[in-house]
């Protein structure tokens, strides 16, 4: 009988468990004061928008009340609890989440699989314009939600909510720069405290009134909707608003991860949100009256006026949700070639998804004003929202249902019955919110509409310039060989060509020598890849290619950066030197010169986009990030140059 080894235990795997945990833990907290604070506001608005939606059709009575409920509650499970954090959660791609990754993994998937994938694309082109829309009602519906429960506190100040809540988004915005893991962090307790008020609040009122615990059985959601057809198609409508929010917890899940998203929400979010909304419902039952504010009416007048400073806070971290997941989504429609680059600062060495990006906040906060200025309030912003949340859900659960065959390998039968619970349930909510277009549902359409045209124009425009650009700047190999017959005059000096791969030329260099004919003494082409970890150990930070030749001295330096670090090209070039991998001395690289190939984009004889589309692809060209600064390349040493591009 043999006997088999065993490892001695770990002495220090307590601890190193418990650290863990601990780590999940803080990032659950930080995640609360990010991803939740939309779907955690909710129950300020949404079961009163219920009842005086369409001047009261749906009634304050028990049958209306308990099928509103139930209706709310399995709408919560079904999308958010189901669908998001059960299911697309798991569609990850490289640990990004959000629409535009489902549509990047999407193609991917097929791709490998040897179908075709190019539509995918423009389904999450569609859905992230959608987001966009959301992205630009939610701070502004949000913040003055709250500021207004002043009027239930403090009548006498009404007058100064637009210009209060004006205040509190330009201080949230303005706060964008120092990143959503010192903002979550910031944030957090505060959310943990608005959760349990939430549940304490909805609490004392079910203790009252335990009978409306019954509007937990989904028969009541069913008797409603078949007794009262046309009442519930109307309340689907405002029912939509419990679940504003579940795009963003997936758009989120690249700054915190899933699992410290899955434990707050079942653990914290979705207890407070669930008693609440009964509390609410069980105090209409009660009181009808108090359809018109159920939230603030929960509480008694003493504590009003503190709940509405809580909710203010709640809601700024509402706003947080939703501008977060705009960084993220803009980040991937960047890699993915859908918009022009722009400015990215990493704000966390930990976290490759906590990012900040000026012009997109800039763009966002001028967006949330000026909605918040023109509707003025709440309840004229309601009639506004939902459309494109609804849009966006239902696009989700299309890229849901098309990776699902072949990343969990699905059979037909679990398809088509996500196809019904899922888009059965959105493509209602959808329909229901359709008859808010005219009154002012148009507005976060027309944002996405404007958004789609951008990114429709940016990847068309850039697929001529890419095509074009790779015709004159031909074969890097070709081009070695070229030199080696033309034997070229070579100057003394290092010149550095910063270009994406190692296949075609550079087109600052095949300028420089058709126009100049000659070489620097030294050639280095440099690609930089930024990998999804925060730094990279010097033995995988360099590779060096000698392109064929070891005494011609043009070579190619792959660069490699983590998240975390700056992409300082001098600074790598010096290390790789350091390194023993580059044969020149520190005063020749410190005298290197820096070639930026960027020509200038002219108007082909046969134009293959609009008049107008192409002066809004030049318009976006021109005001992409500079490449020379991203790289950090000294501006009295470098040179942008090249050939012209037609488009």
């Amino acid at each position: 009988m043999s006997t088999a080894s065993q490892q001695p235990p770990d002495p220090q795997a307590p601890g190193k468990r418990r650290a863990a945990s601990r780590g999940v833990a803080l990032a659950a907290l930080a995640a609360l004061g990010v991803v939740f604070g939309d779907i955690g506001t909710s129950p300020l608005y949404a079961l009163k928008t219920v009842f005086t939606i369409d001047n009261g059709v749906v009634r304050a009575n028990e049958s209306d009340v308990y099928g509103v409920v139930s209706l709310m509650f399995w709408s919560i499970t079904a999308i958010v609890s189901i669908k998001y954090l059960a299911l697309l959660m798991r569609a990850d791609n490289d640990g990004e989440g959000g629409v535009m990754a489902l549509a990047a993994l999407a193609q991917r998937l097929y791709k490998h699989a040897g179908r075709g994938a190019g539509g995918l694309i423009v389904v999450g082109i569609v859905g992230v314009a959608l987001f966009y829309g959301d992205s630009i009602i939610t701070p502004a519906v949000s913040v003055l939600s709250a500021v207004e429960g002043v009027e239930v506190a403090a009548p006498g100040i009404a007058s100064l909510i637009v210009p209060i809540s004006a205040v509190i988004l330009t201080v949230l915005f303005a706060a964008q720069r120092y990143g959503t893991g010192k903002v979550g962090n910031l944030f957090g307790p505060v959310m943990v405290l608005w959760f349990l008020v939430l549940a304490l609040a909805g609490l004392s009122q079910v203790v009252h009134r335990p009978a409306v615990l019954l509007g937990l059985s989904p028969t009541y959601a069913v008797a409603f909707v078949f007794m009262h057809p046309a009442v519930a198609f109307v309340a689907m409508g405002a029912v939509v608003l419990v679940i504003t929010g579940a795009e963003a917890l997936y758009a989120d899940m690249g700054h915190f991860g899933r699992s410290p998203i899955r434990r707050a929400w079942f653990f914290l979010v979705f207890p407070a949100l669930t008693l609440n909304y009964l509390g609410q419902g069980a105090l209409v039952l009660q009181d009808p009256a108090s359809k018109a504010n159920p939230f603030f009416l929960l509480f008694p007048d003493w504590l009003r006026l503190p709940v509405v400073v809580l909710a203010t806070v709640a809601t700024i971290i509402a706003s947080q949700a939703v501008i977060s997941g705009a960084f993220s989504l803009t980040r991937q429609a960047v890699q993915l070639g859908l918009l022009p680059p722009l400015t990215i600062r990493q704000t966390s060495k930990h976290e490759s998804g906590q990012i900040y990006l000026p012009v997109v906040n800039g763009l966002l906060f001028l967006g949330v004003l000026a909605i918040m200025l023109a509707f003025g309030s709440s309840a004229r912003l309601a009639t506004a929202y939902g459309v494109s949340v609804t849009g966006a859900l239902v696009v989700d659960t299309v890229l849901m249902l098309i990776v699902a065959p072949l990343l969990w390998h699905w059979r037909w039968w679990k398809i088509v019955l996500a196809a019904v619970v899922f888009g059965g349930l959105e493509v209602t909510f959808l329909s229901g919110n359709l008859s808010k277009i005219a009154t002012g549902g148009w507005v976060p359409l027309l944002i996405a509409a404007a958004v789609l045209l951008v990114m429709t124009t940016w990847r068309h425009g850039r697929q001529i310039v890419t095509d074009d650009r790779r015709r004159k700047e031909g074969s890097l190999a070709d081009f070695v060989e070229s030199v080696q017959v033309q034997h070229l005059p070579r100057v003394p000096g290092i010149a550095v060509f910063p270009h994406p791969n190692m296949d075609s030329t550079p087109l600052a260099l095949r300028a420089n020598v058709e126009h100049n004919h000659v070489l620097h003494r030294r050639v280095i082409i440099v690609s930089v890849t930024v990998l999804r970890i925060p730094y990279v150990p010097a033995s995988r930070s360099f590779t060096l290619d000698d392109l064929g030749y070891t005494d011609d001295g043009i070579s190619h330096l792959s660069i490699r950066f983590g998240f975390s670090e700056e992409p300082d090209v001098p600074a790598a070039l010096r290390a790789a030197r350091r390194a023993g991998l580059l044969d020149i001395t520190a005063e020749e690289l410190a005298r290197a010169s820096y070639f930026i190939s960027r020509g200038a984009l002219q108007m082909s004889r046969k134009p293959k986009m609009m008049r107008w589309r192409r002066a809004l692809f030049v318009t976006l060209a021109h005001n992409a990030a500079d490449p020379a600064a991203r790289f950090r390349l000294p501006s009295t040493r470098t040179v942008t140059m090249g050939s012209d591009v037609e488009i």
